[in-house]
């Protein structure tokens, strides 16, 4: 926690719930329902279309309101299992069972970030060695999903939860009712939604954009852009790790309290560009991220 805080005391007072996050959610999983139903008469082609345009861009603000959820912004510290029941809940669009995992690898991206074997978002040898030219950027950036979900299990895998088995039967139960109520082709609008608004998309620039060394020397970059309207402001990233537990919503007035701590830093400006230049510049690259050897919490004690 940086100095700031002590300075401004009224940066902790922001350390509280969310109260708007739970009523959003609840209309982005009704939107996507509806959606469900109206796509039954659509061609392959539209569907496609609508969910890349639309279905990607509401599943990847739910994918970043689990991110704000896995840090107890719904119900606060004292209500876990809420937060972990209504993470599941945000997770039903998506169509793959993905939050319960992602809380428990994002524990360690706070705690040991940048730590080799420890921090999943660091990518591995294999995609900096392999993805080194434009058109495999442009690859490895539209195959986004399947890195972030199968990397854990071969850089940090952990023992599978009771909370992840039931994330799967309850992620399960609602894609076999959609099915059932609907066909298939709201079901593959929701995973094909997931699967493209997560890869080769405006707003997947926030993955390079958070951590990817862009500038010598710097590791964490914010953005303070429009997109954050629609993704829980996860562009105040340096605000972010300074601090884990203030939701989203009130990320903006740290900055504003104290923004001699974050005006002079180097930001970005455009996720479009981002993926731009990630793409095009030489110097970046899966690579191009601070990795560290970190120690287990366990053994610092």
């Amino acid at each position: 926690m940086p100095d700031c805080s002590a300075k401004y005391p009224a940066i902790k007072a922001l350390m509280r719930p969310d109260p708007h996050i739970k009523w959003t959610v609840l209309g982005l999983v009704l939107v996507q329902l509806l959606a469900c139903w109206l796509v039954q008469g659509l061609s392959w082609r539209w569907l496609l279309f609508w969910a890349y345009a639309f279905g990607g861009c509401i599943n990847h603000s739910l994918t970043l309101a689990i991110h704000d959820i896995s840090h107890n912004t719904a119900f606060g510290t004292n209500f876990a299992s809420r937060n972990r029941w209504f993470a599941i809940f945000a997770n039903l669009p998506i169509g793959v069972p993905y939050a319960t995992s992602f809380k428990k690898y994002h524990v360690d991206h706070h705690r040991y970030l940048g730590g080799d074997g420890l921090d999943v978002d660091i990518p591995t040898n294999f995609e900096g060695w392999f993805f080194c030219t434009p058109a495999r950027k442009l690859l490895w950036l539209a195959l986004q999903p399947f890195f972030y979900s199968l990397r854990p299990l071969y850089v940090n895998p952990k023992a599978v939860t009771r909370m992840e088995i039931l994330n799967t039967l309850v992620q399960l139960a609602v894609d076999l009712t959609i099915f059932a109520l609907w066909g298939i082709k709201p079901v593959v609008y929701l995973l094909a939604g997931s699967f493209l608004g997560l890869g080769l998309h405006p707003i997947s620039g926030h993955f390079v954009a958070e951590h990817y060394m862009f500038m010598k020397g710097h590791e964490t970059y914010s953005y303070y852009g429009p997109l954050n309207w629609i993704t829980f402001n996860v562009g105040y990233h340096m605000e972010h790790h300074d601090f884990p537990s203030i939701p989203g919503c009130y990320l903006p007035l740290v900055r504003k309290i104290a923004p001699e701590y974050y005006d002079h830093l180097p930001q970005h400006h455009s996720w479009v560009k981002v993926l731009w230049d990630f793409v095009f510049e030489d110097s970046m690259g899966p690579y191009a991220r601070v990795k560290r050897t970190c120690k287990l919490a366990e053994d610092r004690l």
